[in-house]
Order: C-alpha cells, then sequence, then structure tokens
C-alpha cells in the first residue's frame, strides 16, 4: 500500500512543490523524508501548502528568466568537438547530447541537462550542425556544433626519384657568371682574323719550296 506525501521540493519525474503524489512507504521513509524533500500527508500539514505553491512560483520564474538569458547566449556560441576518424573521414563511434553537455561544460562553463539538448538521431560524421535546446517548457533555443577529425591529414610523399631528378637539375646561375660565355664567344672571331692573314701568307710560302725546278 502506497503513502501520501506532500513534495516540498522539485523533484523531477515525481512532482514539484505543494504536489500531492502517493509513493512507496519505504522511498518515503529511507528517502523523501531524511532529505526533507517531502512531508507525511496529514491536516496539519496541508496549511503549508500554500507557501509551497508560493515557493514554486519563485522558482519556476527565476527559471524561466535564467533560460531566456541562456537561450540568447547559447545562439552565440560554438561548440566544437573533435572526434577519431579513419582516413575515408568516417568517424569512430558517434556524438551524443551527453557529449555535447560536457564540453558545454568545459569550453564555456554551462551546466546544461543533456536532456535539454534534443538529438533526433546521434551524429556521426564531421561538420556543422545546429542542435535544438529544450531550455524550458517555454523557452527553446539554437546551438552551434562543429565536430573536426583528430586525424591528421597526411601530405603526399615526394618520390626518391623525383627528388633525385629535381637535385640535379642546373640551378640558375648570377648575372655576372652569365655574361663570361658572350665575351669568350665574342672574343673568337677577332683571334680567327688575326690569324687569316698568316695562313694566307703560308701558303704560297708552300707552294715555292714544293714546286722543282724544270731541269730536274
Amino acid at each position: 500500500m502506497k503513502t501520501e506525501v506532500i513534495l516540498t521540493h522539485n523533484i523531477v519525474g515525481l512532482g514539484s512543490e505543494s504536489d500531492q503524489v502517493k509513493v512507496a512507504p519505504g522511498y518515503a521513509r529511507n528517502y523523501l523524508y531524511p532529505q526533507r524533500l517531502a512531508i507525511p500527508l496529514t491536516q496539519a500539514n496541508r496549511k503549508h501548502t500554500e507557501a509551497l505553491k508560493k515557493k514554486r512560483a519563485e522558482r519556476e520564474a527565476h527559471e524561466f528568466n535564467t533560460m531566456t538569458e541562456l537561450a540568447k547566449g547559447v545562439q552565440k556560441l560554438i561548440c566544437v568537438l573533435k572526434v577519431k576518424t579513419g582516413e575515408d573521414g568516417k568517424m569512430f563511434g558517434s556524438v551524443t547530447a551527453g557529449m555535447i553537455a560536457d564540453e558545454l561544460k568545459h569550453q564555456f562553463d554551462i551546466t546544461l541537462d543533456k536532456k535539454k539538448i534534443h538529438l533526433e538521431h546521434p551524429i556521426k560524421a564531421v561538420g556543422n550542425y545546429e542542435i535544438e535546446l529544450h531550455l524550458h517548457a517555454e523557452v527553446k533555443s539554437t546551438l552551434k556544433v562543429q565536430v573536426q577529425s583528430l586525424t591528421a591529414t597526411v601530405s603526399p610523399t615526394v618520390p626518391a626519384e623525383s627528388a633525385a631528378e629535381e637535385a640535379s637539375r642546373p640551378r640558375t646561375e648570377k648575372r655576372g657568371h652569365g655574361r663570361r660565355p658572350e665575351k669568350a664567344e665574342a672574343a673568337a672571331p677577332e683571334e680567327k682574323e688575326k690569324k687569316s692573314p698568316a695562313a694566307k701568307a703560308e701558303k704560297p710560302a708552300k707552294g715555292k719550296h714544293e714546286k722543282k725546278p724544270k731541269g730536274e
């Protein structure tokens, strides 16, 4: 047989302040009463109902204002999650609401129940996402999530043969060295011109020596 209690605090899944609920006797005796989360439903305790309702209204108004401010601020944030991927870019595992909640706490010191992060399906690919947040019964927002790969991109290596060919290519000479061959080429015709008269003179001389007398 269950016992009736009046809740003095908000308990997720059970009720809020001033709510009258039925629970197991052991649960009330061993948890709710020692933690001062509820009081037995008696005629004397009914007098506290109005005070509890007022407390509840104040708490809900505070939560509404807090979540409204959070909704405005969280829209400007980009929550970055780094994951392991294979060479083909596919993720190992997936990104869950719990992981996003942990990163919000780590990166921005924002404590948010993962149940308020609405993911239809876990994220299984790197990229940019907009996640819907159910911050309050009357307040919703969106959070930008960027999933990045931890795997470093490997740049293509240059083959050994290509590197050897690159090393064997002649380098461009400096300007001063480039003009020397031109001077050498220019000097070559001058030498030929100087030698040509002597060469002409030698030809007749050779003819005289080679010509024999007719008497012989």
